[in-house]
């Protein structure tokens, strides 16, 4: 890991200079040396990284949907190829050309967050050992060694000998206990977070080995988690906790209010929007408009949840428009103006009391 680390040293400084910025802020409020300080320093590090990387997290998630759409095609070039990979390779490659899809985009945000990661470890590592690093002064190492989180050093890891631990001016039992904890957090809120995704926002109309991909990532990421994590610095570990807790909000936020085509979030959603239009008469808000106005667009094309929507809102006497927005069915109008012109050709003559029917009618004066 260390080796790995080194390779990220040219970023080193400025990962260093981020975390000093705020440590000052935080220096102020809870001490120089303490926890508190440099793991707030580390998370708001996270979080300023996560929110840079939103533009790759919104590529992400059309290159996934994108992946997830051409999932059947994929599927048929393989087995029309099936002998000639070379032909196989030519074909997939054209179809990605064709729908503009890059299978690479879906790594993005791990990939452009990797070299802070490992620039952190560097520091970390440093820190542990005592020498300065970046734009860390032998000072301010000095006060990061000291810090403790829940009585662990952000430098030990929990595979350190009690000797180094006992350096860092704390015990094995207590680097141990916080370091198994947070690893089995980070662990769980990563298979949490793909479990979200498989159970909810995924179009189970299709059945690939896309599908099949992501399981199994679901029960292999949170392993291979579990076992670096033994390497990891408290001050990582922060780190890692801090960026999953991000994904899994970042990713309930996009499955709430805009899940894949298909899925079991998007009949949940579009269940919620259907209430709102017919509490209303009307959809409020450009994003909820949008989604209209793309199922409208879809035409005979819709899946189920989508011509779903469409019926119960003709039941409620509502119809969607091309600009998403929700107006009174024209049809129901209709129906309601031919009833009440019905009701007028039916109207009887008014009754005549009995002693008007019985009074014969006086004849009209002779002239």
């Amino acid at each position: 890991m260390d080796t790995i680390a080194s390779l990220f040293s040219f970023i080193t400084y400025p990962v260093s200079w981020i975390i000093v910025q705020f440590h000052s802020m935080y220096g102020a409020i809870f001490g120089e040396s303490s926890g508190w300080a440099w793991g707030l320093s580390i998370v708001s590090l996270v979080i300023l990284i996560r929110i840079c990387l939103i533009p790759l997290f919104v590529k992400q998630i059309k290159a996934t949907r994108g992946m997830q759409a051409l999932q059947p095609k994929m599927k048929a070039i393989q087995e029309r190829y099936k002998n000639d990979k070379q032909r196989q390779s030519e074909e997939m490659m054209k179809l990605y050309k064709e729908t503009g899809t890059n299978p690479l985009s879906s790594c993005l945000p791990i990939l452009a967050q990797s070299p802070f990661f490992f620039a952190l470890y560097h520091v970390l590592s440093n820190i542990a050992d005592g020498k300065a690093v970046g734009a860390m002064d032998q000072q301010l190492v000095d006060s990061a060694r000291a810090a403790k989180i829940f009585g662990a050093p952000i430098a030990a890891k929990f595979m350190d000998s009690p000797e180094k631990v006992a350096a860092l001016g704390a015990t094995l039992t207590d680097v141990r206990i916080v370091t198994a904890v947070m690893i089995i957090m980070m662990s769980l809120s990563q298979f949490y977070t793909q479990r979200q995704l498989m159970q909810k926002n995924v179009d189970l109309s299709v059945k690939t080995p896309f599908m099949q991909q992501q399981k199994m990532l679901m029960y292999i990421f949170p392993v291979i988690f579990a076992v670096m994590g033994i390497n990891f610095p408290v001050g990582v570990l922060v780190y890692w906790l801090t960026t999953n807790v991000w994904t899994m909000g970042q990713q309930m936020y996009v499955i709430n209010q805009n899940p894949t085509p298909g899925s079991k979030a998007q009949d949940q959603y579009l269940t919620r929007l259907l209430k709102h239009a017919t509490s209303h008469g009307e959809v409020k808000g450009r994003g909820k408009k949008k989604i209209v106005a793309a199922i409208v667009a879809k035409g005979p094309d819709r899946n189920d949840n989508e011509r779903k929507f469409i019926t119960a809102l003709s039941k409620q006497g509502l119809a969607a428009q091309a600009d998403g927005s929700v107006i009174k069915s024209v049809e129901t109008t209709a129906d309601s103006d031919a009833a009440s012109g019905g009701a007028a050709k039916r109207q009887q003559p008014k009754r005549q009391t009995k002693s008007q029917r019985q009074t014969p009618s006086k004849p009209s004066p002779k002239k």
